[in-house]
């Protein structure tokens, strides 16, 4: 997929996902300069968009972001993608974007870090704790219940030496192979 449809896409998407909180965003600024999220946390990434701007490429510029974001063309305007620095404060930070010897300008609202209290336990685990009780009838379940391990068994083992005894022998002769053609042709 081109650069230019992965950006339509993503700025397609990311309107669908942040709906109210884009339209909110756009609706503030009013300037035509999209944000979204509208209010992100340090660290995080975000789509920056135009509209209003016939140019083919832009530059937008914040001091809320990690560098300068290239705007290219995707939908009725120009989009891109940025990242906020992961050191601000919580607060409000301009964004201006120059399009066509114009300005656009709009806001970014950075938000604190959300951090569990002191002694507080998720409210859900972080990775499965126990085997899914999927395929198999549930056999998951008796097999992490049982104590015993079993390694591969005499019948694997001798198996396994023929399987590569036989794959030793066919890269041994077709090496010989080669050996005696190019002794032949040289």
């Amino acid at each position: 997929m081109g650069k230019r449809r992965l950006a339509l896409c993503a700025g397609v998407l990311a309107v669908t996902a942040f709906g109210p909180a884009a339209c909110a965003a756009y609706a503030a600024d009013g300037g035509g300069v999209l944000v979204v999220p509208a209010a992100p946390a340090p660290g995080a990434d975000i789509a920056l968009g135009v509209t209003g701007c016939d140019a083919r490429e832009a530059v937008a510029q914040s001091p809320a972001l990690v560098s300068d974001a290239r705007l290219t063309p995707a939908g009725d305007g120009l989009a891109g993608d940025a990242r906020v620095r992961s050191t601000l404060t919580a607060g409000t930070y301009e964004v201006t974007v120059a399009c066509d010897g114009t300005e656009h300008k709009g806001t970014l609202e950075v938000v604190r870090k959300r951090t569990p209290a002191a002694g507080a336990q998720p409210s859900a685990h972080p990775s499965p704790v126990a085997p899914v009780n999927a395929g198999g009838g549930g056999a998951a379940r008796a097999l992490a219940d049982s104590r015993e391990r079993h390694g591969p068994g005499t019948a694997q083992t001798v198996v396994a030496l023929a399987l590569a005894g036989t794959a030793a022998l066919t890269v041994h002769r077709a090496a010989r192979r080669q050996a005696r053609s190019a002794r032949g042709t040289g």
